[in-house]
C-alpha cells in the first residue's frame, strides 16, 4: 500500500495549493455505491462542469456562423460641420468665362451637412458558407464528443479512488482484528509474567509488536480518511460531507472474457471517435477550400437621405432632405490570386491524409492498449490469488501458534513470528488486489465497455 499512501499525501498537498471552490458547507450523509459516486461526479465534477459549458459555446459559435447568411441590415448617421468649406478650382475659358489660362477657386457646398442611411444585404450564394455550415455541425458533435471523454475520465478517477477507500477499509478491519488478538496475546503474557512462567523479555517481545500494530492501525485510519478526501474530491463533493462506500470487493469479478471474441469495433472508444470526427473535419475543410474558386453571389440595397444647411439646423420643416435608393446584385468572381488558393487545397489534401494516419494509428494503438491491458489484468489478478491464498496459509499457521500457546506448549516468540509473517501476507495482499482492481479499470477503458 505504500504506492497508495504516497498518491494520497502528493493529493493532500497538492490540494492545499488549489484555490477554494465558492460553495455552501454540505453536512449531509451520503451512502453510495460506485455508480451513484459516477452519477454525482458526472453532475458535480468541474472538469465535465467545464466540458459541458465549452459544449454549450460551441452551439453559440455554429449559431453565429449561421448567422452570417442571414440578412445583415445596418443603419448609419453623420453629422459634418466645415470649418473651412472645401474649394475647387476652375479652368478659365471654358463655359464658366475667364481668361484661357488662368484659375477661378470657388467653393462649393455648406457648411452644415447630415446624412441618414439604412443598408441591408443578402448573400445568395457561397460554397464556402454552405460547406461551413455543415463543418459547424462536425464542430457541435465534437464538442460533445468531449463532454463524453470528460466523463468517461471523470468517472475513471472516481472508480480508481472509490477502489483506494474499498481497500483500506478492508484492511483496517484485518488490522483491527489483529490487535485484538495481539492485544489478548499482551494480556495473557502479562498474567505469566506475574506469576513467573514466562521472562520479562517474552513480555517486551509481545508488547513491541503490539505498539507496532497500533501504530499501523492508527496510520490506516488516517489513510482511510485521507482515501475519502481524494474520492469526495474527484467527484465535486463538498470535503464536510459525511461519506461512506457500500460496494464490497467481493463482489468484483477481474476476467478477461469480454471481448474475447469476435473483430472489436474502434467506435466504441471515444478517442477513436474524436480521430474519426478530425477526419471529417480535414475533409470539409478541403471541400470549402476549393469552393473557394466559385463566385460569392450577395443582393444588397441603401436607402439614405442627406441635407444641407448654412447652419447648424436640420430640423426646420421648411428645409429639404435629399433621398436616395440603391438596390444591387455583386457578385465576386476569383480569376487569379497567385496560387493562394492552390496552396491551401494542398495543404488541406495533406491534412485529410495525417488525420487518416493518425486513425489508423489510433487503431494500432487501441490493439496494443487492448493486449497490455488484459495481459496485466491476467497477471494481477493471478498475484492477487497467490497473495489470497498466502494470506489464508500465514492465517492458518498464525492460529496454530496462538492455539499453541493457550495450551502451554508453544512460545510466544513462535506466536509473534508467526503474527509478522500474517502481517507481511495481508500488505502483500492488499497491494495486489489494488493493482489488480486498477487492473480491471484500465482493461475495460481498453474494450470500451467502462462507463
Amino acid at each position: 500500500m505504500k504506492t497508495i499512501r504516497t498518491g494520497l499525501l502528493s493529493l493532500a498537498i497538492f490540494t492545499g495549493l488549489l484555490p477554494l471552490k465558492a460553495q455552501q458547507v454540505d453536512t449531509a450523509s451520503y451512502s453510495y455505491s460506485l455508480q451513484q459516486c459516477i452519477d454525482f461526479a458526472i453532475q458535480h465534477n468541474t472538469n465535465v462542469e467545464n466540458a459541458v459549458l465549452d459544449e454549450t459555446a460551441a452551439s453559440e459559435k455554429v449559431k453565429e456562423i449561421a448567422g452570417s447568411g442571414l440578412p445583415q441590415i445596418n443603419a448609419s448617421a453623420q453629422v459634418q460641420h466645415f470649418v473651412v468649406i472645401p474649394t475647387t478650382v476652375i479652368p478659365g475659358g471654358g463655359p464658366f468665362g475667364g481668361m484661357p489660362g488662368t484659375f477661378t477657386k470657388i467653393q462649393l457646398g455648406t457648411s452644415d451637412n447630415a446624412s441618414l442611411s439604412f443598408t441591408a444585404s443578402q448573400l445568395v450564394f457561397s460554397g464556402s458558407y454552405f460547406v461551413g455550415l455543415k463543418a459547424t455541425k462536425t464542430y457541435e458533435e465534437l464538442a460533445k464528443k468531449n463532454v463524453t471523454r470528460t466523463q468517461l475520465e471523470t468517472a475513471s478517477e472516481v472508480t480508481k479512488a472509490y477502489y483506494t477507500v474499498l481497500v483500506n477499509d478492508e484492511k483496517k478491519k484485518l488490522l483491527d482484528a489483529n490487535l485484538l488478538r495481539v492485544k489478548k496475546l499482551v494480556d495473557d503474557t502479562k498474567a505469566l509474567l506475574d506469576n513467573g512462567f514466562v521472562e520479562k523479555i517474552d513480555f517486551d517481545r509481545i508488547t513491541v509488536t503490539y505498539n507496532n500494530l497500533k501504530t499501523e492501525v492508527d496510520n490506516i485510519n488516517r489513510l482511510l480518511d485521507l482515501s475519502l478526501v481524494l474520492l469526495k474530491y474527484q467527484m465535486g463533493m463538498d470535503q464536510s460531507a459525511h461519506l461512506t462506500t457500500t460496494d464490497k470487493i467481493e463482489n468484483l469479478t477481474f476476467s478477461t472474457d469480454a471481448a474475447s471474441s469476435g473483430k472489436f469495433d474502434y467506435n466504441k472508444r471515444i478517442e477513436y471517435q474524436l480521430y474519426d470526427l478530425n477526419l471529417t473535419g480535414q475533409r470539409l475543410l478541403l471541400k470549402s477550400e476549393r469552393m473557394g474558386y466559385l463566385p460569392t453571389v450577395a443582393l444588397f440595397g441603401t436607402m439614405s437621405t442627406n441635407c444641407y444647411r448654412s447652419s447648424f439646423d436640420f430640423f426646420k420643416s421648411t428645409t429639404p432632405w435629399y433621398p436616395i435608393g440603391i438596390i444591387g446584385l455583386q457578385m465576386n468572381i476569383p480569376i487569379f490570386d497567385g496560387f493562394q488558393r492552390h496552396y491551401r487545397v494542398q495543404q488541406a489534401e495533406v491534412g485529410i491524409l495525417k488525420a487518416q494516419n493518425n486513425l489508423v494509428f489510433m487503431q494500432q494503438t487501441i490493439d496494443m492498449q487492448q493486449a497490455v491491458a488484459r495481459v496485466n489484468l491476467q497477471n494481477s489478478a493471478s498475484s492477487m490469488q497467490s497473495q489470497k491464498d498466502n494470506l489464508a496459509l500465514a492465517q492458518g499457521v498464525f492460529d496454530v501458534a496462538q492455539k499453541k500457546f493457550d495450551q502451554g506448549v508453544g512460545s510466544n516468540l513462535e506466536v509473534i513470528n508467526a503474527q509478522t509473517a500474517l502481517k507481511e501476507a495481508q500488505t502483500n495482499y492488499f497491494n495486489a488486489l489494488y493493482d489488480a482492481l486498477i487492473a480491471k479499470v484500465e482493461y475495460d477503458k481498453s474494450i470500451g465497455i467502462f462507463k
